[in-house]
Formats: structure tokens, sequence, C-alpha cells
């Protein structure tokens, strides 16, 4: 099946093949979403405007590997977006798996990185463009926490669901 580019732009395109339409991220750039524990047992999470969705929402840490620079490793990425967005550089970053975001929409894929040994370097809240409130949960108290969030009109990214339904928090509160 021929597969064409229906719309293309810096960062992303539009490709049809058959009948089926989605999105692509040009030059194949992946991304690194971050599992944060920091020295006290806290989760970091942030919470960001999205232009998309028209209000803020609720992530995991996160950002594109090799935006910046040709060659970066998911491990370097996960150091460096963590650090500009929560204000805090890891020692240790392990890789917990590659996932797909929405592969009815899109072929983006990102993988999923357990941060500790977290050291705090300053303020965060991301580069000129964002404006990241950062926040630190325990563990056991995120189902609440996003509970709270979404009741307050804060939407909710998908990937809060790999937290709360696989265990990861559990293991990681029991480090």
């Amino acid at each position: 099946m021929t597969t064409e580019t229906v719309w293309k732009g810096k960062y992303l395109s539009v490709r049809k093949s058959g009948t089926w339409e989605y999105a692509e991220r040009i030059g194949a750039i992946a991304a690194a979403v971050i599992v944060a524990i920091d020295g006290e047992g806290q989760l970091l999470l942030v919470e960001q405007h999205r232009v998309p969705l028209g209000r803020t929402c609720l992530e995991l840490p996160a950002g594109l590997v090799g935006d910046e620079s040709a060659g970066e490793s998911v491990a370097e990425a996960a150091r460096r977006e963590l650090e500009e967005e929560t204000g805090y550089h890891a020692a240790f970053v392990e890789e917990r798996g590659e996932y797909f975001s929405s592969p009815g929409m899109t072929s983006e894929s990102f993988t999923l990185m357990l941060a500790t040994g977290l050291t705090r370097t300053g303020e965060g809240g991301g580069d000129a463009q964002e404006n990241i409130t950062v926040h630190r949960v325990a563990p056991e108290a995120v189902a609440g926490f996003v509970a709270t969030k979404r009741r307050e009109g804060v939407a909710i990214d998908a990937k809060m669901l790999l937290l709360l339904g696989s265990g990861l928090l559990e293991e990681v509160a029991g480090r």
C-alpha cells in the first residue's frame, strides 16, 4: 500500500496510507517519559498548558530525544528534560520499556525511564515557551491527587495510567 504525505510542518507530518490518516514525527525523533522519585520518596509530576487541549495537563516529566543534539541517548534526554522541567538532576536512569502513545492516530513512541538519585539544581519550570508547575506527591497519594486535579478541570495525560495501574509506584516506593 502506498503512503503519501498530506501535510508537513517543522516537527510533524500527516500521512495517508489507503484510508488511514495519521501523524508522524519528522526525523524519527523519539520521546522519554520520566518517573522520578526524589530522596524523600516523592514522585515528581508536572502541570503545564497544552495548546491542543486549551488547558493545563497533569503529566509525568517528558521530552523529545535528539531534538537539541543529534545522537542524544534516551538516558541523556531523560536527564536533560527532567532537570529543565523540574529542577532535579538524576544520578541514575533506568529504561522501563517502549510504549506507543496513541497507535490509532500517531506513530509516536516513548521510552519510560525511572530516575533516582535526584539532586535539586534549580527551580525547573521548563524553557522560555513553557510555564511548568512542579508537584511532589507521595506515591500512595497519587490516585487522590489525580482525582483532585481532574475535579479542578485539569486534563490528565493518559501516561498517568502507567502509574496508577502498573504497580510501578508500589515498586519504587519500596526502594
